[in-house]
């Protein structure tokens, strides 16, 4: 199944798709009049429509059914230091909202190689994972926030973890989750998270935790932490 995506919940009979969209509709993937459709709008509906206007610029679907989608039960929130290769990113980012990530904020941390993004281009990402996923909901970015500002915004009731290489040994981040739960994990920059920023974490009740005995990248490592939530919630 292919989805398109629209950018506000269709509250009418009718919907124009984007300029962008309707050019993948009408000359990729050559769909004509009459043509069955299914698009979502990212907060959470499918919705199932037949092509009235192919027009490649301004396509004209009529919405047929909605099929609203029961919100996650759980919100795993991923922040992560960037790295320096911006294609590194953009893979992070993909594979995090393919394994159903609900928010992520890129931190500026000490150590941080990168201090842009490609903000448009990391926005496509997420929108193109969540239609290649088939999902309903698609997950909130945060710009690049300082490390010290961004601690504090995470509410209590979250599981806080830090995936930290540490000489003492830290618990695995799959025995410390509870199933069904709000949790916030921490990546750093390939540097790794500096003294000072690690006992502000403990400091706000942030547990440091283990990804396995490998080193690993960081994006490699943002991904094993997404799919190890998602395992726990399975």
């Amino acid at each position: 199944m292919q989805l398109f995506y629209i950018e506000q919940p269709a509250l009418s009979g009718a919907v124009f798709l984007s300029e962008e969209e309707s050019f993948h509709c009408i000359k990729v993937l050559r769909h004509r009049q009459g043509d069955v459709l299914h698009l979502t709008d990212g907060v959470g509906n499918f919705y199932v429509g037949r092509l009235q206007q192919a027009d490649s610029k301004k396509a004209l679907v009529a919405i047929e059914e909605t099929l609203p989608q029961p919100a996650p039960v759980y919100s795993v929130h991923l922040a992560v230091a960037p790295t320096k290769n911006m294609d590194r990113n953009e893979w992070l980012l993909e594979k995090a909202v393919e394994l159903g990530v609900q928010q992520v904020s890129w931190l500026q941390c000490q150590h941080s190689e990168r201090i842009h993004l490609k903000w448009e281009r990391l926005q496509k990402i997420a929108l193109s994972a969540i239609k290649q996923s088939l999902q309903a909901y698609l997950p909130v970015q945060q710009a690049l926030v300082a490390f010290d500002k961004f601690l504090p915004t995470i509410p209590n009731h979250f599981q806080k973890r830090m995936a930290y290489i540490d000489q003492a040994p830290s618990p695995l981040l799959q025995h410390t989750l509870q199933p069904r739960q709000d949790v916030c994990v921490l990546i750093g920059p390939e540097g790794d998270f500096s003294p000072e920023e690690v006992a502000l974490a403990k400091q706000l009740d942030f547990q440091l935790v283990s990804l396995g005995k490998n080193r690993l990248r960081t994006e490699t490592a943002a991904v094993v932490a997404c799919h190890t939530c998602h395992l726990i919630n399975a």
